[in-house]
């Protein structure tokens, strides 16, 4: 089977031949790249071209089936130093900005800037952001999907990123994490009303163009937590949300992911309730708290996982043994193979040992074929 095959299948519910190993490496190339450190093997190839010399599908995350655009908004955008850029929003219910801020060092490793400060600063800036929302369009783009898929072959198949639900865009992208639940306590009808405004734009706009779409695998949602998301919230604001759009997915043959690089455990029975059928990105102990087990306690078969690998075995402190015995652990755990695909969580990063991605798609070959089994591992 190619990796295509074995995705396919298995959000069909049907065992691959083999366990795909698909892990991101988009970060380890961009890093080694700009600082003119490929291996030399590497130097004049394509990250698709080392991922294949490598033995690993390709994660193939860059198709969209929609583009937005602002109107009636002027957008102003300014340097305010080599590290710092404000961009304001000029709209009829005034003004609102926001500011990105990064570092040479991340910057170096291809690592986006990071947004330091918020729209919704107060009371006063939720009518411009309810502005906003209200004249954000949609187009769909499927015919650059299907270029992109084409295009994607055998490697993989599609990934595809189509936002966030609500209460998370608010939280993450309007608020900050620093300030939602001031907002949350301190603005409560300005909160509601921007997050009902939201999510109608989002069955109206935003979930016809998903549901039309030649896609099927829908990533839509990303970074819930323990912490941020716990269980009280997530019930409130964000259960009802995905119980609604999983149920049109689902109609239409579609596979609803969540962006899983968190510590999910306290939610593990949310994210199953929801109606997720895969999380991706799945990040488990010794990165968080949440162990690879427990999450198979929790969702079965029900939901695919893709992950398995977090980015620290990969690297210094973890010795060579201690690598090898997270791997053996890992193929037990997910014995026999089903609804697995095994990634790094979230990326393998610019300081990885290549020898153990190597190592790793060599064990992926000797004990991954299905049904794998714990009498034949020799690690």
């Amino acid at each position: 089977m190619t990796n295509r095959e074995r995705i396919l299948s298995i959000m069909a519910g049907r065992p691959p031949d083999r366990i795909p190993w698909i892990p991101r490496l988009l970060l380890w190339y961009n890093a080694h790249t700009r600082a003119g450190s490929l291996p030399k093997e590497f130097r004049d190839l394509s990250l698709r071209e080392i991922q294949r010399e490598l033995g690993l599908g390709d994660p193939a995350r860059d198709g969209h089936v929609f583009q937005t655009s602002l109107d009636g908004v002027q957008v102003r955008r300014r340097k305010l130093n080599e590290m710092e850029e404000l961009t304001e929003y000029d709209t009829p219910a005034g003004t609102v900005s926001t500011r990105q801020q990064g570092s040479e060092l991340l910057r170096q490793a291809g690592i986006a800037d990071l947004q330091v400060d918020f729209a919704l600063k107060g009371r006063e800036d939720y009518a411009a952001v309810e502005y906003l929302v209200e004249h954000n369009s949609y187009t769909p783009t499927y015919e650059a999907y299907e270029d992109y898929e084409r295009d994607i072959g055998d490697d993989g198949y599609p990934l595809v990123a189509c936002g966030d639900c609500p209460f998370h865009s608010w939280m993450r992208g309007w608020a900050g994490y620093g300030a939602a639940y001031y907002h949350l306590n301190d603005y409560p009808k300005e909160v509601e009303s921007l997050l009902a405004l939201m999510t109608q734009r989002d069955r109206e706009d935003v979930w016809p163009l998903i549901a039309d779409s030649p896609a099927k695998l829908i990533l839509h949602g990303v970074h819930f937590s323990s912490q941020m998301t716990p269980p009280p919230i997530y019930e409130r604001f964000i259960l009802p949300y995905y119980r609604e759009l999983s149920e049109i997915l689902r109609s239409r043959g579609k596979t609803l992911v969540l962006h899983g690089d968190n510590d999910t455990r306290q939610i593990l029975s949310h994210i199953d309730r929801s109606g997720f059928r895969m999380v991706e990105c799945f990040v488990n102990h010794p990165m968080v708290e949440t162990t690879l087990e427990e999450a198979r306690a929790a969702w079965g078969k029900r939901i695919i996982i893709w992950g398995g690998v977090p980015s620290t075995i990969l690297e210094d402190p973890y010795s060579d043994s201690e690598f090898e015995e997270y791997m053996a652990d890992m193929f037990r755990a997910i014995a026999p193979g089903d609804a697995f695909i095994m990634g790094v969580a979230d990326n393998v990063m610019p300081g990885a040992k290549l020898d153990r991605v190597r190592r790793i798609t060599e064990m992926v070959g000797k004990y991954g074929r299905y049904p794998v089994s714990v009498d034949t591992l020799q690690l």
